[in-house]
């Protein structure tokens, strides 16, 4: 059995070698270097070129690095019959709360107004108020989701969360479904997007939605690119109906030296880097799904790709 690794995002050799000390005799192939592509049984991968998997004639399952599938869902070459997984793993759940956590309180301490008062060399005091004064809303409340929910509740913010279907959370106020959608948008100062990509939430974060925010409201965008409608949101700060965003993710990535983000004072880019596995952590769950491969066992966080994830 071989299995091939594919990311031009991770490091491969610190991959190989965490997945050799839980099976120390597995061929672990890097990209591009296949050897024989009959013997490939599973491949690893983020981002593979389009056609790669569909010419592994004996490739049994697809396990992804990352928490989203969509793009690979895209590849009209990607074999339609194997298992695509997801990543479900705590260190890519952990550093995608800091995330969120860090530019919530960014915007709540007033960091981004700091900033601007600096490019003017303007001294103003700006005190916040406490955390519970300041309601953040999470879109989706998937893994991710619902751990950031959680320790933003924990640092004492009112928390909303909304999803496709109802949930309980301790501590958040949870909303579901489009007939619960405005009464959701309607409190939240800060609004984070951390929904999967399907037919429904594509382009969902657009000026009808803005519109519905409080005034001044901010958004952090760590779902997914297609999501976010680009110009609407530039029309949204332009026009003051919102205060900022902060966008990890992108319809275009890299990102286009021209595009307008780069510039706007009132958004700050980071470059897809919101989340990531660190791979001795990562290694272990990806190493699971290989047991019950090799035991023929059901795979885990098996993609239902009628739903996009």
């Amino acid at each position: 059995m071989a299995l091939l690794f594919v990311s031009a995002a991770d490091d491969p050799d610190q991959w190989r070698t965490e997945l050799r000390q839980r099976f120390p005799d597995l061929d672990v192939r890097i990209h591009p270097e296949l050897g024989d592509p009959a013997n490939i049984d599973v491949a690893l991968v983020w981002l593979p070129p389009p056609g790669l998997l569909a010419s592994l004639p004996n490739l049994k399952a697809i396990l992804s690095l990352g928490a989203g599938v969509d793009a690979m869902l895209d590849d009209p070459t990607l074999p339609a019959d194997l298992p695509l997984c997801r990543l479900v793993d705590p260190s890519l759940t952990r550093t995608m709360t800091e995330y969120v956590l860090l530019h919530t309180l960014k915007y709540h301490r007033m960091q981004d107004l700091f900033a601007r008062d600096q490019r003017h060399a303007r001294w103003q005091l700006r005190l916040p108020a406490p955390p519970r004064q300041t309601t953040v809303g999470i879109l989706g409340l998937g893994v991710l989701g619902t751990d950031a929910a959680r320790a933003l509740a924990a640092h004492g913010f009112t928390v909303r969360g909304w999803s496709r279907s109802p949930k309980e959370l301790e501590g958040v106020a949870c909303f579901a479904g489009p007939d619960q959608l405005d009464a959701f948008l309607s409190a939240c100062r800060i609004l984070v997007c951390l929904l999967p990509l399907t037919r429904e939430t594509e382009g969902i974060l657009n000026r009808n939605l803005f519109r519905r925010l409080p005034p001044d409201a901010r958004l952090i965008h760590v779902g997914r690119g297609a999501q976010l409608v680009e110009g609407d949101l530039l029309l949204a700060l332009d026009g003051g109906e919102l205060g900022g965003a902060t966008v990890d993710v992108f319809t275009q990535e890299p990102l286009p030296a021209d595009h307008p983000f780069w510039r706007h004072p009132a958004v700050d880019i980071t470059p897809h880097a919101a989340s990531y596995s660190d791979p001795s952590v990562g290694a272990e769950v990806v190493a699971e799904n290989l047991r019950r491969f090799f035991e023929r066992r059901p795979l885990l966080h098996v993609v239902d790709r009628a739903r996009g994830y």
